[in-house]
């Protein structure tokens, strides 16, 4: 069970909020939330491999900044009961569902087996059943886990089979 949110937590998740309201990450949060919507892989990699340019910035800071905070989450330093309230980690979710139908992708043409990775982990492992952060933070972060277990089913998989073998497997092991 997780640990109950201390002041110290309630104060990083401030200091993270804080973050976004800078003014070039705010840029950069809209520019992903309201103008990127790729639809390939090589749309993404066309915006990573500009280097210099503004886009190729906000690409790199916003993920960059989820990417950090999720670690934060992983390693214990911060309450999940804060994180996933969805006024906090909902842009999140909004932006890895923008690059997930293209992940494998990205990665292998990009040679990063790493990219969104800490981001992935948690959104399999909140969604695969693993552990019951929703629940107790009172969250609805989205349809995540939905669209992968359809997505399989369709594939000739199951629901059940999904949850305990390719989800664990993506989350850790965890159970």
């Amino acid at each position: 069970m997780a640990k109950k949110p201390t002041i110290e937590d309630a104060r990083l998740i401030l200091e993270l909020y804080n973050l976004r309201r800078e003014a070039e990450m705010r840029k950069a949060r809209h520019w992903w939330v309201a103008t990127f919507w790729p639809k390939s892989a090589e749309d993404f990699i066309r915006v990573a491999s500009a280097m210099g340019t503004e886009e190729n910035n906000w690409l790199r800071q916003v993920g960059g900044y989820w990417g950090i905070a999720v670690s934060f989450l992983l390693n214990g330093v911060v309450s999940e009961k804060l994180f996933f309230q969805v006024s906090f980690c909902g842009e999140m979710y909004f932006i890895f569902a923008k690059v997930r139908p293209f992940l494998k992708e990205i990665r292998e043409k990009m040679n990063n087996p790493e990219l969104f990775l800490n981001i992935e982990k948690r959104c399999a492992r909140l969604h695969c059943r693993n552990d019951s952060a929703p629940e107790r933070s009172g969250s609805q972060p989205g349809k995540f886990a939905a669209d992968y277990i359809e997505e399989h089913k369709a594939a000739g998989g199951s629901a059940r089979r999904v949850e305990r073998k390719e989800c664990s497997a993506v989350a850790g092991g965890r159970r």
